[in-house]
């Protein structure tokens, strides 16, 4: 299951206070100050990890603690730095403090290091002050105090190819056909609750990451259904693959329902309504090839577009070919 939401607690290290000592040895007069500075505290960073697909993992453990710096020592000796508490996430998180709202970082490349919250600065010890009109200084500082947030994070898929299309217009039976990805498939509305990520072996040398959207419905920019909550995967896609049933089972027109994800796209945002998208008639396998040319022209042309093609998720007539038409339209 894509988890696409986390809130956790992070808090860095306490910087370790600084000492406050004087040199003792015998026959070693005035020895002087030689009390050495805290260590650092360690900070918490998040980083960009592409083996990371959910953000699951950070739902069953929330709270993340960096090391305090160590309190510094006589001898000039200094405290050891805290370890910085490292948290791996998916590519295409968005962090938030959830007391400003202040979107803190947006980690889309792997191995890209965010530090959320950091580690207080270590105290001085007394020999930081000495100089020769303060020879004895007995000043010392404490460490900085810890830094402590509760984040949200919010995962917007990285994909090649977003699939959209109405309720069972076959997106998770053409991305099972075309990739190791297993959704759920049913006959009714809403089988697929969660997005879904597939990847698509065209060649050795070519791959395509396709992302399975839950079905839109009318009203989906305004929250209905579920496409409001996952409408924001699709921002991260390249282009779009807009699937339609050739022939619904509640007869509705296959036109019609491609305006009705158009309109709710170019609501949402018109910059996703922008993005390059093929249009596919799905389900041909369910159409007697004595019927189908005309039945396509007709779509063809209440569709008003020229590339548009055909398949079949089942039985994968056609599929070679749209798979071909996405790696060109995001070369």
């Amino acid at each position: 299951m894509l988890i696409d939401r986390a809130r956790i607690f992070v808090r860095s290290g306490k910087g370790g206070d600084g000492c406050m000592s004087f040199r003792r040895e015998k026959f070693i007069p005035k020895g002087g100050p030689n009390g050495g500075d805290g260590g650092d505290g360690g900070s918490v960073v998040l980083v960009g990890d592409e083996s990371v697909g959910t953000l699951l993992p950070l739902t069953h453990k929330p709270h993340y603690r960096a090391e305090h710096g160590g309190q510094g020592k006589g001898s000039q000796m200094h405290g050891a730095n805290g370890a910085d508490r490292v948290v791996h996430v998916p590519l295409g998180t968005l962090v938030t403090d959830e007391e400003s709202g202040e979107l803190i970082a947006d980690i889309s490349e792997e191995g890209q290091r965010v530090v959320v919250v950091p580690g207080g600065k270590g105290g001085f010890g007394n020999e930081h002050f000495k100089s020769a009109t303060n020879q004895a200084p007995r000043e010392f500082t404490h460490g900085e105090p810890y830094v402590e947030k509760i984040l949200n994070l919010e995962l917007k898929l990285i994909a090649d190819i977003g699939l959209v299309g109405l309720p069972n217009a076959g997106k998770s039976t053409f991305l099972t056909a075309v990739s190791a990805a297993s959704p759920k498939t049913a006959d009714y509305p809403f089988t697929t609750l969660h997005p879904h990520l597939g990847i698509a072996e065209l060649d050795i040398n070519r791959r395509l990451i396709i992302a399975d959207i839950p079905g839109l419905i009318e009203g989906a920019s305004d929250g209905a259904g579920l496409g409001h909550r996952f409408l924001k995967h699709i921002e991260r896609t390249n282009a779009l693959l807009h699937l339609i049933d050739i022939c619904p089972v509640d007869g509705s027109c296959p036109v019609e329902n491609y305006k009705t994800i158009r309109n709710e796209l170019e609501r949402y945002s018109p910059e996703l309504a922008a993005k390059k998208e093929l249009v596919v008639l799905n389900k041909i396998y369910m159409i007697p090839e004595v019927d189908r040319l005309e039945l396509m022209e007709s779509i063809f042309n209440g569709l008003a577009i020229d590339d548009a093609l055909v398949c079949s998720g089942v039985s994968r007539e056609g599929v070679p070919a749209v798979l071909e038409a996405c790696f060109r339209i995001i070369s």
